[in-house]
């Protein structure tokens, strides 16, 4: 059973998918997550990339962000992070794309994106999403002053981020790792 930490939502329970490749974040490692992220959460636009059930970006908006968009390529997550919104009251404060990481493209409404706070859980097989990383740089769809937290195996520290970016803190949790990355400033 997955469920909310924290914030408006808390205690309020999720579904999740059953798939071999799908992996929730343990309540540990994600409340780690969001205590080191504090008061960044508040009022931020947030990208939850491989977003499987949506706990990420859930606990973020329970935890105070203005909007988030979720990422995922199977449409059995999709429909699941949309029940999971519907559940906890925040589908109005969020928007679900079925799309690869890679490859989607933000929704096409008036206001212009620029993410303050990119949320990165891959399936640990993938390793390091290294073209998921420049391709976020090189649309220019966040902020430069924008954190990316990446969730690992623990086997892959140290990560070596690709080209532009830069490692500012690399925690474990048993066999995670939360991995903080920002563009590099020129």
């Amino acid at each position: 059973m997955i469920r909310v930490i924290a914030g408006e939502a808390k205690g309020r329970k999720l579904r999740t998918l059953h798939a071999a490749t799908l992996r929730p974040s343990a309540d540990r490692v994600k409340e780690a997550m969001f205590s080191s992220l504090g008061e960044r959460v508040v009022e931020a636009e947030v990208l939850d990339l491989y977003a499987g059930s949506g706990a990420l970006g859930i606990e973020a908006l329970s935890r105070g962000a203005t909007h988030v968009t979720f990422v995922d390529v199977d449409q059995k997550a999709v429909d699941v992070i949309e029940s999971n919104l519907a559940a906890t009251r925040f589908s109005q404060r969020a928007t679900v794309i079925c799309a690869d990481a890679g490859d989607f493209s933000p929704p096409g409404d008036e206001r212009q994106i620029s993410y303050g706070l990119v949320l990165v859980d891959p399936p640990y097989v993938l390793g390091l999403p290294s073209d998921v990383l420049l391709r976020l740089q090189t649309r220019a769809m966040i902020d430069p002053t924008a954190l990316v937290v990446l969730e690992a195996s623990s086997k892959m520290l140290p990560i070596e981020p690709p080209t532009g970016w830069t490692v500012v803190n690399e925690k474990r949790y048993g066999d995670t790792a939360l991995v903080y990355l920002r563009i590099d400033q020129a």
